[in-house]
């Protein structure tokens, strides 16, 4: 079971990687969105800082949102779900492995650059720490709730812009906890655990909700 799922896993990273949405395609998004906001906002240093943590974290979510709507939509064409579902393989815990491999593929790298792309912003070596943990424990959640809007494109056989209307609502609260731990790292005496610990719980969360409500979905698509 649990090699089944690691190789689930390991293939959708090599998908994303391979194809478009992957990981270079994530790093150029979230490149783009660091270097294009100086130019909007000034080259004030001081506010640059001062709101780095949260321009990373709107370019990482945006980014994580690449490639989601072939998260589920290929292995639906090509009839994989569906020997996944005749063999008896839970369907939560197969979306929790989709989504991990998602994560490998695009997460992960995102949080890898976030520390290199905080200096074109200004940041302090805390405020990176911070935010580079953040991203950390938070990117898996807006991973876990973009796949649940995938697992639903994939049922109805929609996908592109709607994928990003599911899914942008509900992608709020670990925003807001992220850039609000990240923030109180930069910004004392704000504390920074309490919403960490938040942070850390909607990420948990998350992977509950997901592995239920998507498989829910994808067991619709497949009656």
């Amino acid at each position: 079971m649990i090699g089944a799922l690691a190789a689930i896993a390991g293939q959708t990273a090599r998908l994303q990687l391979r194809g478009g949405g992957g990981a270079l395609v994530g790093l150029v998004f979230f490149l783009a969105v660091v270097t294009i906001v100086p130019f909007a906002v000034g080259p004030d240093l001081n506010l640059l800082s001062r709101i780095g943590p949260a321009i990373l974290w709107i370019g990482a979510l945006l980014a994580t949102l690449l490639g989601l709507d072939r998260l589920f939509q290929d292995d639906r064409d090509d009839g994989a779900l569906d020997l996944l579902f005749l063999a008896g393989q839970p369907m939560e815990l197969v979306v929790l492995a989709k989504a991990a491999g998602h994560w490998l593929a695009t997460g992960l790298p995102l949080t890898v650059a976030a520390p290199f792309l905080g200096l074109l912003l200004g940041l302090e070596p805390l405020a990176l720490g911070a935010t580079t943990l953040t991203l950390l424990v938070g990117t898996p959640a807006l991973t876990l709730v973009g796949a649940v809007g995938a697992a639903l494109a994939a049922a109805f056989g929609r996908g592109g812009i709607l994928i990003a209307v599911l899914v942008l609502p509900f992608t709020i609260p670990v925003l807001i906890f992220g850039v609000s731990a990240a923030m109180a790292a930069v910004t004392e005496p704000q504390p920074f655990l309490p919403p960490f610990l938040i942070l850390c719980a909607l990420t948990l969360v998350s992977a509950v909700v997901a592995a239920i409500a998507g498989a829910a979905a994808l067991r619709v698509g497949l009656e």
